[in-house]
C-alpha cells in the first residue's frame, strides 16, 4: 500500500516521523530527493536470508578485499537509499556513504528494491544482489555504463548465483 501527502507535511505526520525517530522505528526510512519514504521492518525470515546470505558470501568477499556492511545511508542527507547490506572498498567511517562495490537487498512485501537501481547506478554501485525469499532466488546485476545488467554470476566475489541459493539454508 502507497500513501502520498502532497503540499506542505502535516503536523501529525512530522510528530509521527520524529516519534518512529525516537523510538528507532526509522531505521530504514529513505529520502529520495527530498521526499520521506516510510518503510516498515520486514518480515522476520528477511533477516534470516540476509545473515544466511552474508555468511555464504563473507569468505569470498575477504578474497576480494571488501568490508561487509550492514544497512547503510547510501547517498546523501537530502537523497538517500537504506540497502540491506553492502561490501565497501574499505571501511566507509561516514554516516552517509557516496558508493559500495555491491548492494545486497532482501525482497519484502511492497518494498522498493527494483525503483532503487538507478540511484544506485547513479553512484556507482558496481553490482547488486537481490535475495527473494518467495521463491529461494538470489540474482545479480553487474552495472554498465549508467544500468544494470542481470548477469548468473558475481564478478566482485567470483560466485553464481545457483551455488548461492544452495548455499543459503532458506527460512
Amino acid at each position: 500500500m502507497r500513501t502520498v501527502v502532497l503540499g506542505e507535511r502535516p503536523a501529525e505526520l512530522q510528530a509521527l516521523i520524529d516519534r518512529r525517530r525516537a523510538l528507532g522505528l526509522d531505521r530504514y526510512d529513505e529520502l529520495w530527493r527530498g521526499e520521506y519514504h516510510m518503510a516498515p521492518f520486514a518480515h522476520s525470515s528477511h533477516g534470516v536470508v540476509k545473515s544466511r546470505l552474508l555468511f555464504a558470501l563473507e569468505p569470498r568477499a575477504r578474497l576480494a578485499g571488501l568490508v561487509a556492511g550492514d544497512s547503510f545511508n547510501l547517498g546523501e542527507p537530502e537523497d538517500f537509499r537504506v540497502p540491506d547490506a553492502g561490501y565497501h572498498r574499505a571501511v566507509p567511517g561516514t554516516v552517509y556513504v557516496a558508493t559500495a562495490a555491491m548492494v545486497i537487498e532482501v525482497l519484502s512485501p511492497d518494498d522498493e528494491t527494483f525503483e532503487k537501481f538507478d540511484f544506485y547506478a547513479a553512484h556507482g554501485v558496481d553490482e547488486l544482489l537481490v535475495a527473494d525469499p518467495a521463491v529461494r532466488s538470489v540474482r545479480a546485476w553487474q552495472r554498465c555504463g549508467s544500468a544494470y545488467e542481470p548477469r548468473s554470476a558475481s564478478r566482485l566475489l567470483g560466485v553464481d548465483t545457483e551455488t548461492l541459493e544452495r548455499e543459503i539454508d532458506w527460512p
